[in-house]
């Protein structure tokens, strides 16, 4: 994979003093992929989304964007919460439009390009609303619009679907799978829920802080999460019928023993990590043999 192309993470460490909660972590993701990424509670989950937005910087490595090292939060780079970013005194399309104005386009044409992205989500006709007058779903597709208008490299979404009930959560589900198959975006997707990870996924990463390696397990070593875990899943996401096959039930259990259970230490050089872009950089410390 060229540098140039998707988002790297190379060698990174995050520390809050002596908490080391991302060791030494490497990870590539290609332009276009739905990548997901489930891990323990605690795991540094949001940490890493963090980093990737700019919010927070590396205590050490490097993280770069089609070639190019991560600053501050910006335009390149869309998030989506899991509460609703919406402004509540805002209608629906000022809120879409709120980036581009902001940006100093005209606001007949920045209301006229939000109206598309409206159309897209299937809520032009609800552009004249405020927040309060949406569902759950429907507001998270407002927020999606609002971060796809201003075109990022690359959407972050962290726990976007949490507060919906569970058949609008599966409703938004099969939506932005259709949304991502149509604009061919780079989705990074943070979600505590295996199935819904390995449902929407092209790729999904296990990050985890239950592994050993040969810096042993003593009181004095200070160990992070790493992705312990790489699975490429089919280009066409499982359908629906597919979360009560066998595969995917096995797939589920497979995640769940080596990413979220304690007594399952495997060594850090045994990771599944088959993807084609996967890579691991251990040190020394790490891998003595």
């Amino acid at each position: 994979m060229e540098e140039n192309n998707g988002l790297i993470v190379e060698d990174v460490y995050k520390a809050y003093g002596a908490k080391v909660v991302l060791d030494n972590l490497d990870l590539r993701v290609r332009n276009g992929e739905f990548c997901t990424l489930v891990g323990p509670s605690g795991c540094g989950k949001s940490t890493l989304l963090r980093l990737i937005l700019g919010e927070e910087q590396p205590t050490a490595g490097r993280i770069t964007l089609n070639g190019e090292p991560l600053g501050p939060p910006s335009i390149r780079r869309g998030i989506v919460f899991q509460r609703y970013s919406l402004f509540p005194h805002l209608s629906v399309i000022d809120n879409v439009s709120l980036g581009l104005r902001l940006g100093g386009r005209p606001t007949k044409e920045s209301r006229a390009e939000a109206m598309q992205y409206l159309e897209r989500m299937r809520l032009a006709e609800h552009a004249g609303k405020y927040p309060h007058q949406l569902s759950g779903g429907m507001q998270q597709r407002v927020a999606i619009a609002q971060s796809l208008i201003l075109k990022p490299e690359i959407l972050l979404m962290d726990e976007p679907f949490g507060a919906l009930d569970p058949d609008t959560r599966e409703d938004m589900q099969l939506f932005l799978l259709e949304l991502w198959e149509q604009e061919q975006m780079t989705l990074f997707f943070v979600t505590h829920d295996l199935e819904e990870a390995a449902f929407l996924g092209t790729r999904i990463l296990v990050l985890s802080q239950y592994y050993t390696d040969d810096r042993g397990n003593g009181d004095g070593v200070n160990r992070g999460a790493k992705i312990v875990a790489d699975h490429q899943l089919p280009r066409s996401p499982f359908g629906t019928g597919e979360k009560f096959s066998r595969g995917f039930g096995q797939l589920i259990a497979q995640i769940r023993e080596v990413g979220f259970n304690p007594a399952y230490l495997q060594h850090a050089r045994d990771f599944n990590l088959k993807h084609p872009d996967a890579f691991q950089t251990l040190t020394e410390m790490e891998l003595r043999g």
